[in-house]
Parts: structure tokens; C-alpha cells; sequence
């Protein structure tokens, strides 16, 4: 793997984080259960988009 593509992998494993970071700050203080559902969902799509990068590595 070259440098950039390292850094560009590093990146997305950097906006995968956040994202997911995101969502369960917003799902803890979400009241509305289907919403909070969604949120979680959500939550389980970055940590699989986090596990396919990171296993690039």
C-alpha cells in the first residue's frame, strides 16, 4: 500500500470514528424510541465501515 492510500485509509478510519461517535451522543439523548432505533442502526453501519477499513491496514 502506498503513502497516500495509507493516509487516505487513516482518514476514513478518522470520519468513521466521529461519525459513529455522533450518533450514539445523539441516540443517548434521543426520546423518541424509533428515532433512537435509527440511531443505533446507524451506530452498527460506521463501527462495519470502521471494521472494513481498518482491516485494509
Amino acid at each position: 500500500m502506498s503513502p497516500k492510500e495509507l493516509m487516505y485509509v487513516e482518514d476514513a478510519l478518522s470520519h468513521a470514528q466521529f461519525l459513529t461517535l455522533q450518533c450514539r451522543n445523539a441516540a443517548n439523548e434521543l426520546t423518541d424510541p424509533k428515532l433512537r432505533t435509527h440511531v443505533q442502526q446507524l451506530i452498527s453501519q460506521n463501527e462495519q465501515c470502521f471494521g472494513k477499513f481498518y482491516n485494509l491496514v
